[in-house]
């Protein structure tokens, strides 16, 4: 399944990758070979601690790898605003409590309760994707059953 992003985010996962193939992997390969020259491998923390540090890395580097393959990039200037999407801004009136309420649906990392950023995963981002315009959502939440009516959608500049 792939997982959509913005090409700024898809840029900064590359980033990462980058770095930890071509920073910290030979830092930690240097730190193995050190330790080796220490002499007695059984007994040697060190080497044990870097062999181990490294195997973290490889795992992290492999997950990245397979998400930055599995990704869809989607720049937010082509995000169709005719309903609720990934990279839209939505404005809502809360039925419940009778005030409005603005959510940006973002990917994962990017979410940021306090500033209003949701994740597409979340229960909430996910009970309004394809909602139109004056459409309710009813939204089953661990507080209990939340109503939201979509008021405006409106696409999501990201900082």
């Amino acid at each position: 399944m792939s997982q959509v992003i913005t090409r700024k985010s898809y840029l900064r996962l590359q980033e990462e990758l980058r770095a930890m193939r071509e920073e910290e992997q030979p830092a930690i390969r240097d730190r193995i070979a050190a330790a080796r020259d220490l002499g007695d491998l059984s007994e040697n923390a060190e080497y044990h601690a870097a062999r181990e540090e490294l195997s973290m890395l490889m795992y992290k580097v492999a997950k990245l790898e397979e998400r930055l393959a599995a990704c869809r990039i989607v720049d937010e200037v082509d995000v169709d605003t005719s309903s609720v999407k990934a990279f839209t801004e939505v404005t809502l009136m809360d039925l419940g409590q009778g005030r409005e309420v603005v959510f940006k649906l973002v990917e994962p990392e990017e979410m940021d309760l306090p500033s209003g950023r949701i994740s597409v995963g979340s229960p909430i981002a996910k009970g309004l994707l394809g909602k139109k315009v004056g459409e309710v959502a009813e939204i089953q939440v661990p507080a209990g059953l939340k109503r939201f009516q979509v008021l405006k959608i409106e696409k999501y500049q990201a900082e």
